[in-house]
């Protein structure tokens, strides 16, 4: 399927994608506890302002103020009816900054988890997360995102349901898991298993990889993983800037600018083609991760070691998959530098 994002695909050995949606939300005055999306609507100024930061300096790709706007979501907010009118706004407001950007910008509609569980283990039907995720994506492609992003999926059964819905969508699609339990998704997915159910998609996204997770050492270990496995589908890498701790009441990340510039290089020497931030990832550390992809050379793959040396230690013994003892140990505080 030729699309926006593979034809720079096709130009390009990298490409930075955005930072965070929420933190830099709750900069601009969102409470917490409040929907997202419904800013799309009520604040449309500051998603605009969302979305230019992350071009202004440097993203190629950006994604849409979308996360939770699926019905089972947006229902804790009684807006449910609002699925694809929010989706809509969200993409519609990117288009516009992604058109006067100058350059080639991707739009990518973001589509989180439903929040509820799939069966047999939860109450939610293959079938109705796929209409969930089918009617999220219809709003998304009628706003304009070149593309849809699935991201922070933890089950095989939900990937697999927004694969479904995005193909009734037709529409070009990025799907990533978030490994966050010791090299594992929630749900005990590997780096192994999501490079094998990926493959074996009737619908292939045109990426994956990971996001968010417990910090930047991890998710690297995470992409090793996928590269290991010989694929040749391009991967994604968009981890948090740092670790989050509580200050003076609100949530701070302690990645610094220079450790997010290190982990962008060692992420795309990791074998990662779509190099982006998560959680706690600001305009000041895109711009940092930009100038170092452009101006520091490719460098051999990073060895575990050298991951834990320049960005703090691991946040377990292994990634899941057997190889616990080549690991180094964490030492997570005293490595990691603050900001």
């Amino acid at each position: 399927m030729t699309n926006a994002l593979s034809k720079l695909l096709e130009t390009r050995d990298w490409l930075m994608a955005d930072g965070a949606t929420g933190t830099n939300l709750f900069n601009m005055g969102l409470s917490s506890g409040d929907a997202p999306e419904l800013w799309n609507a009520d604040e449309p100024q500051n998603i605009k302002k969302l979305y230019s930061l992350a071009v202004d300096n440097g993203s190629d790709i950006f994604l849409t103020n979308s996360f939770g706007g699926n019905a089972s979501r947006l229902k804790l907010h009684d807006a449910q009816d609002r699925v694809r009118e929010l989706n809509r706004l969200a993409a519609e407001i990117g288009r516009e900054v992604a058109d006067t950007a100058g350059h080639p910008v991707i739009v990518a509609g973001s589509v989180g988890p439903t929040g509820d569980i799939m069966q047999p283990v939860g109450s939610l039907s293959h079938a109705d997360a796929v209409e969930m995720f089918h009617e999220q994506a219809e709003g998304l492609k009628e706003g304009g995102a070149d593309v849809l992003w699935l991201e922070t999926i933890s089950a095989p059964e939900e990937y697999k349901a927004a694969a479904e819905a995005f193909a009734l969508a037709d529409m070009p699609w990025v799907g990533t898991m978030s490994f966050d339990t010791a090299g594992r998704t929630m749900m005990g997915m590997t780096s192994a298993d999501m490079v094998q159910m990926v493959g074996a998609l009737p619908n292939t996204p045109l990426g994956f990889g990971a996001n968010c997770g417990t910090g930047a050492p991890d998710l690297l270990r995470t992409v090793l993983g996928f590269s290991a496995q010989g694929t040749e589908t391009p991967i994604v890498a968009k981890g948090n800037a740092g670790i989050p701790k509580y200050v003076d009441g609100h949530i701070h990340y302690d990645g610094t600018p220079e450790l997010m510039a290190d982990y962008a290089v060692m992420a795309r020497d990791c074998g990662a083609t779509i190099i982006g931030g998560c959680c706690g990832t600001m305009p000041n550390h895109l711009k940092a991760m930009r100038e170092a992809l452009e101006t520091r050379p490719r460098g051999e793959r990073p060895s575990l070691e050298l991951i834990a040396e320049k960005l703090g230690g691991f946040s377990s013994a292994g990634d899941g998959t057997g190889d616990d003892a080549t690991a180094p140990a964490r030492e997570r505080r005293g490595r990691r530098r603050r900001s």
